[in-house]
């Protein structure tokens, strides 16, 4: 797949030792020439242990070892960081624990030809939510029509976790004006770079909730999204970025 070479996938980690071998294998699997770069907030699992393992037999693979647990946010921003020195074009987002599934790599790789910013969405095409229970994918879909009607980002996803930036989208954010660490944050994300003017394409995945490790999803993540919508609103009546 055309830019491959040039395309790093981001993966935050907290104890994800039954995930990580795995989901390195199976992504390059799919793309044998794309980078990977795991940011672990020092899992007491043994996951960053694992993943120096395997990086003695294969220069593709980074990691990042954070002194503790400092949020979903924090990580994507130094993954991105690292992403922009090291001069790849391409950055990816995606989760460790094969709820994005690694064979939508090149889908994405394909898309982002020509556009932006590539969003994997489970609601474009129906609900494509797989192993969750009816409370908590009601929620996630409500709550995204939620932040489509108040921000009028025309997103039918801006809660996913599975994208992939063009090099110039992450380069025109402020991440020092990102605010939000959560899953909030994805939504921030997105936002900003929607109202920068970016082309935003969505992809239909099917996302299958984790087998190994537990969720992070807490009550004050979803809070921090619930109040992020508005702030985002009245921030862009100001013109405020």
């Amino acid at each position: 797949m055309a830019g491959a070479d040039k395309a790093l996938i981001i993966i935050p980690t907290y104890n994800e030792i039954q995930n990580i071998s795995r989901i390195i294998e199976e992504i390059f699997k799919s793309e044998p020439r794309i980078h990977i770069l795991i940011l672990d907030d020092s899992s007491p699992d043994g996951t960053a242990d694992a993943v120096k393992s395997i990086m003695k037999s294969n220069r593709n693979i980074h990691l990042i070892e954070r002194p503790g647990k400092m949020g979903l946010g924090s990580a994507y921003i130094t993954g991105f960081k690292f992403a922009l020195e090291k001069g790849y074009e391409y950055i990816f987002e995606m989760d460790a624990d094969f709820s994005h599934n690694p064979a939508e790599i090149p889908n994405f790789l394909k898309a982002i030809q020509e556009n932006d910013m590539v969003l994997g969405s489970r609601y474009i095409k129906g609900v494509n939510v797989v192993n969750w229970p009816l409370k908590r994918l009601l929620l996630s879909y409500y709550a995204n029509m939620y932040t489509r009607l108040v921000t009028g980002m025309p997103v039918r996803d801006a809660t996913g976790g599975f994208k992939c930036f063009r090099r110039k989208v992450l380069e025109n954010i402020d991440f020092s004006k990102i605010s939000s660490n959560g899953y909030a944050f994805q939504i921030e994300l997105t936002f900003k770079a929607w109202r920068k003017g970016f082309k935003i394409y969505e992809i239909p995945i099917i996302f299958i909730d984790r087998v190994f490790g537990e969720s992070k999803l807490s009550g004050k993540i979803m809070w921090e999204a619930f109040f992020l919508v508005w702030r985002l609103r009245i921030a862009a009546l100001f013109n405020k970025q």
